[in-house]
């Protein structure tokens, strides 16, 4: 079973989601283990986070202030060193050009080694939650960003006249994914993740906290790990090997 090695720990990494809080729940333990190991990392949060609450005397002004202020407490746990705060509508977020291009803006502003996005093609996570429309429009947009949007020289050319070069990423890293092909072992950082996910008030209890450790612990049913993050991971540049004849013959 594949899974990753203190190796594979980035120099940099940029963690693209939709809202505030997003990235707890799907890369904290491993945004931990990767910042104790030196990694340089940035969280974009694209949307306000400005609709999620019940409560009927909350404002999205309010709202949006508080989640930011969470987002960040939550990161420092981390140990996240950057923060973009895109100002999208939460809810309404749609992979349109603006979009794909402001991002590309970041990537280049940034220059990550590993983009963690969610999985756009992932509709249904498991029997009782249908992926948000914001996260599966997030992902899509990081998805087209990082390839090829930031690395050609000629799209977005306004990009260029503000002086940021293209950035090829490395590696991209699919999260909520129905194909994982990597799995981090989280188990030094657990305790990390749910401190971080408590951290945003506004949204999660604190008796919530054991949350963490069942999301890790289903992640970690398809390897040896306790408590485990799963990802597609997606590896640009690699050499190229010419298929076998056995493989050739049934393609």
């Amino acid at each position: 079973m594949p899974h990753e090695s203190e190796e594979s720990v980035p120099p940099s990494a940029m963690v693209v989601v939709a809202h505030p809080d997003d990235a707890e729940f799907m890369v904290a333990g491993t945004v931990a283990k990767w910042a104790r190991a030196g990694s340089v990392v940035t969280y974009v949060v694209i949307t306000r986070g400005d609709k999620g609450s019940d409560d009927p005397e909350m404002t999205p002004s309010r709202l949006a202030e508080m989640r930011e202020a969470e987002q960040r407490a939550a990161g420092a746990i981390l140990g996240v060193t950057n923060f973009e705060f895109m100002g999208y509508d939460d809810g309404y977020l749609q992979h349109t050009l603006a979009l794909r291009r402001d991002l590309a803006r970041l990537i280049r502003t940034h220059r990550p080694y590993t983009v963690v996005c969610f999985d756009p093609t992932n509709r249904f996570l498991g029997e009782n939650y249908v992926n948000h429309p914001d996260h599966r429009a997030s992902g899509d947009a990081t998805v087209d960003a990082v390839f090829p949007t930031a690395r050609d020289r000629l799209t977005f050319p306004e990009l260029l006249a503000d002086g940021l070069e293209p950035h090829k990423v490395k590696e991209l890293w699919l999260g909520s994914s129905a194909q994982p092909n990597v799995w981090v072992d989280i188990g030094p950082t657990i305790e990390a993740k749910r401190e971080a996910l408590i951290a945003h008030t506004s949204q999660i209890p604190p008796e919530m906290a054991p949350f963490a450790d069942i999301m890790a612990r289903q992640s970690a049913a398809d390897c040896a790990f306790e408590y485990a993050e799963a990802f597609r991971r997606i590896i640009f540049d690699q050499p190229f090997i010419p298929p076998t004849e056995e493989a050739a013959a049934t393609a």
